[in-house]
């Protein structure tokens, strides 16, 4: 039993497979030789989930959503993303660690609800990381800035791109590995600045002020958004954190396109999705009241478009407090965080390319891969993608690469509203075949008949048709910031669509839906690992 592509009928073989169980084969002969390989170490999945939740978005984009929305804004605002960013990992748990395929959610995406929607969602997901590339290494080179402005950018974004190339050319476990030391950074700078927080609140900085909850009472806990008063202006001012904390979550998901090259899927996979919510509450939710506490959101800093750690509420806040050096520390961490993410991003475009020409959804050429399982032609023109960095040395050419860049924010929410929807399908598939919940490497309690799924993708499409709400209000039309806007939303449906009618694709009844194909290959990868030895492997093992 193989997961094999049928050159007659687009797409995967559906042709059903009998139930394996353990000890029914010899697991040597069924797990392919050939593709990705699974070389993800439980440590570095853990981090690779680490990595998606922790970002600049954290570091610097709390600073402009604390301008809109206040402290208590800015709290509720991350808190609601929060919970839907858990509701769409829990979905997303659930399916991956039963079916951890090449492709991830887009490989799923065609078993569970139709080729279109695969087809539609493999190209949003890959547009999505193949341009948050480029930006990403431009940010790296204004992060270098601060310390050395005389130096051409090309020069920093050559060099960075480079490293990003380089890690990924040697392979996946490479990659895991890179991330491992750069995701342990930002973990160790968040957990840091939470802790210095709490001590400037307390008064125990150079400076020995006491803040507490001052800021809440002056300027206040919310802020009224373009100076409009009453219930309106503190609600938009809410709803403009709440679009922002919605672009700071996303790439939790890059756990799913990692599940195809992780070892011991059945296994890592879950405990890197339970995790999840721990990260969410500590590093985001610890995060933004701590930065509620200790900074102002009338401070001017806030309004810097910088791009370094100087437009930060942590260093604003640290510098308030009297505390020197600190700011070239944060910026280097940021640094590490831009690096960090640029590897992603080529990591995450690369095998989701590879996905798409797997399924024929693009040309087969990208689904050639070296005798270690890397997909070289996919990596190769994903790479080629980052020259356009340089663009954003010039005026005009870099204000169209922010057009470009700013079409990726909707597109990531396109994709968690996908994830849930094919969710909702595989759960009634579940339910048609007789399936239990129970039976599969990970069900959570929170998600009983699909609830969690429901609850994330209203409030998604809600986020999603009120995210350019800004340029409705008087004297603030921007056709720009419009598009980028509304632009995916138009898009996701007109490629659905349009798929369906050239290749006249139907929706996958529940009662037809391939939950065995592969099933062979990916037990045979499965093993009962050794139980720690002694407290500091337990300890390990809780964290990892």
């Amino acid at each position: 039993m193989s997961l094999e592509y049928d050159d007659k009928k687009e797409g995967f073989s559906s042709e059903i497979a009998p139930a394996v169980t353990r000890g029914e084969y010899d697991g040597e002969e069924v797990v392919p030789k050939e593709g990705l390989q699974r070389n993800l170490k439980a440590r570095h999945m853990a981090m690779i989930s680490i990595g998606g939740v922790i970002g600049t978005g954290l570091f610097l984009g709390t600073g402009s959503a604390l301008a809109h929305g206040g402290p208590l804004g800015l709290f509720m605002g991350y808190a609601l993303m929060g919970s839907i960013c858990l509701c769409v990992m829990l979905c997303l748990g659930e399916m991956i660690s039963y079916l951890p395929v090449p492709g991830g959610h887009i490989t799923l995406a065609e078993r569970f609800v139709d080729p279109a929607l695969a087809f539609t969602m493999g190209w949003n997901y890959w547009y999505n990381w193949v341009i948050i590339l480029p930006a990403e290494l431009s940010a790296a080179a204004v992060l270098i800035n601060l310390w050395n402005a005389t130096i051409n950018n090309a020069l920093w974004i050559s060099i960075c791109l480079i490293v990003v190339v380089v890690i990924n050319l040697f392979g996946v476990a490479a990659y895991g590995e890179a991330e491992f030391w750069f995701s342990s950074i930002k973990v160790l700078t968040i957990v840091g600045l939470i802790i210095l927080g709490i001590i400037i609140t307390a008064g125990g900085g150079p400076n020995h002020k006491s803040i507490g909850f001052e800021y809440w009472r002056n300027p206040g806990p919310f802020v009224h958004y373009e100076g409009i008063k009453g219930n309106l202006g503190t609600f938009l001012g809410f709803w403009a954190v709440l679009t922002q904390a919605a672009f700071s979550y996303i790439g939790t998901e890059i756990v799913a396109i990692a599940a195809a090259e992780a070892k011991n899927p059945r296994r890592n996979l879950p405990r890197a999705i339970k995790r999840v919510y721990v990260r969410i509450l500590v590093f985001y939710l610890g995060g933004t009241f701590i930065i509620g506490l200790i900074c102002p959101s009338n401070e001017d800093g806030l309004s810097l478009n910088s791009g370094n750690a100087l437009a930060s509420p942590f260093v604003i806040a640290i510098k308030k407090a009297g505390i020197p050096a600190l700011p070239s520390i944060i910026n280097a961490c940021l640094l590490t965080s831009a690096w960090s993410a640029a590897s992603s991003d080529l990591y995450t475009s690369s095998r989701a390319l590879y996905g798409l020409a797997l399924s024929g959804k693009a040309p087969k050429i990208f689904a050639r891969t070296t005798r270690k399982g890397l997909p070289y032609i996919s990596l190769a023109l994903c790479a080629a993608f980052g020259l356009l960095a340089f663009m954003s040395l010039q005026s005009t050419a870099g204000k169209v690469f922010g057009y470009f860049s700013n079409l990726t924010a909707a597109a990531g929410l396109m994709t968690w509203w996908g994830i849930c929807f094919i969710y909702i399908r595989f759960e009634k598939g579940l339910r048609a075949q007789g399936i239990a919940r129970s039976s599969l490497p990970y069900a959570s309690r929170l998600n009983v008949r699909a609830s969690a799924a429901y609850y994330a993708i209203t409030m998604i499409t809600i986020i999603l048709f009120f995210s350019g709400w800004s340029v409705f209000l008087k004297d603030n039309w921007d056709t720009a910031t419009f598009v980028t806007n509304y632009l995916p939303l138009w898009l996701f449906p007109i490629l659905w669509i349009g798929y369906k009618l050239i290749k006249k694709t139907h929706f996958i009844r529940a009662s037809e839906m391939d939950f065995l194909t592969g099933l062979a290959e990916i037990e045979a990868e499965c093993y009962e690992e050794a139980p720690p030895k002694n407290w500091v492997e337990k300890v390990w093992n809780a964290i990892m």
